[in-house]
């Protein structure tokens, strides 16, 4: 796939025509029928992030349901044919860094910053009206896009665009400004307060937990819906093609060695130090933990921290990032073979997640899913919306204990509790954080879009 056309140093050229008076009621008429195409706009939509694994779960639900699901993003991984790649929409774009570094940690911004975000907000919503009429959209479904503020002139593309054309939207957020501390002090004010996220008639607003949901309501005044993140509860994982033994091996672990994951990117809100402490406090000579994704986005920093914390306890580390992706990706056999995330849970003993702040929580649904006992600090969310659910887990409060080390010896050596454990956890995962869960939820939403907007 390839990019659209790039905006040069004084701007972007604008593709004439899309934004008349003639596109807009075209769009319109098109939209009085059923609502049945939709399209997904994010800045990523590929790999094991959160927000592209909710994605393809939310992809899923629609099309089981008869929608057709297309996408607009600045990467992409799913099929060619349904997708609107545009490199500028990317969060890692050049602009864009060199916008959030002129407009982020500071309280005023340059002209030229400014004169930037609206070049690029007119060149991406020229481009976002060609991603309507092109796969002919009904349903305009932004993926974080209009909450975190990590691409303003998106953000703000986004928000003319259904003001313009009242497209029945909606709008899912994952994480706000208010929850991350690198937004906290901003030049970007006028905007945040605008677009991330608007209140407009045609958006349908759903978060991911009820700590957000609160805070949304509180400081913009905006309903909105809980949606949390799932996982198939229905469909239990199918039997593996690839045996333990062979990643064990591949990674350069022998067949008895424990098997600790860490199924989280290396940023520092991850916590993984206080896996490496679990792990060096088992006193066992034979656990390795195991880190699964990668820290390409946050830099170096932290990750030189981790591997020095690592070397002082003793630890064994060990990186599997590289190794990690679709399955199809195997190269005959060689050092380039892949395996699929399912294939890394499968040979884990034991799951450790202790982050200080999540969203909701992805790895412990999927550590669930794939019947894992699992380790979990009891960050926010997980107090607000997932413990007084009864889940059994091996909770820490910030912070490892003797109490937490036999809890784990108990589960690793117990193998009757453990299944009685994994078991109970599974069914509660069917209860209330299954595909069956979202789709009432979700239809529901769309069934109030096409009501107000007298789309039956």
């Amino acid at each position: 796939m390839s990019s659209e056309a790039n905006p040069g140093r004084h701007g972007p050229e604008i593709s004439p025509g899309l934004d008349t008076p003639r596109v807009k009621e075209v769009i319109a008429l098109e939209r009085t029928n059923h609502l049945k195409n939709v399209g997904f706009v994010s800045t990523r939509i590929a790999g094991t992030d959160g927000v592209s694994l909710e994605i393809e779960k939310w992809a899923h639900v629609l099309e089981r349901n008869g929608f057709h699901c297309f996408y607009f993003s600045g990467e992409n991984d799913r099929p060619e044919e349904t997708c609107m790649l545009v490199e500028e929409a990317h969060f890692l774009h050049p602009d864009i860094q060199a916008i959030n570094e002129d407009c982020y940690g500071k309280r005023t911004r340059s002209p030229k910053a400014s004169e930037r975000i609206h070049e690029l907000r007119e060149f991406l919503k020229q481009r976002l009206y060609e991603f309507l009429r092109r796969f002919e959209i009904d349903l305009l479904i932004p993926e974080n896009a209009l909450a975190i503020p990590l691409h303003i002139p998106l953000g703000v593309a986004l928000t003319e665009l259904i003001a313009e054309t009242g497209i029945p939207t909606i709008a899912h957020h994952h994480d706000f400004s208010w929850e991350r501390e690198r937004f906290l002090v901003n030049a970007v004010q006028d905007y945040l307060c605008w677009a991330f996220p608007p209140n407009l008639p045609s958006v349908e607003h759903a978060v991911i937990n009820s700590l957000a949901g609160h805070q949304l309501s509180y400081r913009k005044g905006i309903s909105n819906t809980i949606v949390p993140n799932v996982y198939d509860f229905a469909n239990p994982p199918p039997p593996s093609k690839v045996c333990p033994e062979e990643i064990k091996a591949s990674i350069g672990l022998k067949e008895d060695d424990l098997f600790i994951l860490q199924p989280t990117r290396v940023v520092p809100r991850k916590w993984i130090e206080r896996s490496l402490e679990i792990v060096h406090l088992m006193g066992l000579e034979n656990p390795v933990l195991v880190i699964s994704h990668s820290a390409e986005d946050e830099g170096d920093i932290y990750n030189e921290r981790v591997r020095e914390y690592a070397a002082d306890l003793g630890v064994r580390l060990v990186s599997i990032e590289h190794m990690v992706g679709p399955p199809e990706e195997d190269h005959n056999g060689t050092n380039d073979k892949k395996y699929s995330i399912e294939d890394i849970y499968r040979c884990a003993d034991l799951v450790c997640y202790p982050s200080g702040y999540e969203g909701f929580g992805n790895a412990f649904l999927e550590t669930v899913y794939y019947r894992k006992p699992i380790v979990v600090n009891r960050y926010s969310i997980y107090i607000a919306d997932i413990e007084p659910k009864g889940f059994e887990t091996i909770d820490i409060e910030g912070f490892v204990t003797r109490r937490t080390i036999e809890k784990i010896h108990r589960v690793l050596g117990e193998p009757g509790h453990r299944e009685r454990m994994v078991e109970k956890n599974y069914e509660l995962g069917r209860r209330y954080f299954s595909y069956e869960v979202l789709e009432r939820l979700l239809l529901h939403l769309v069934d109030r879009l096409q009501t107000r907007h007298g789309s039956l």
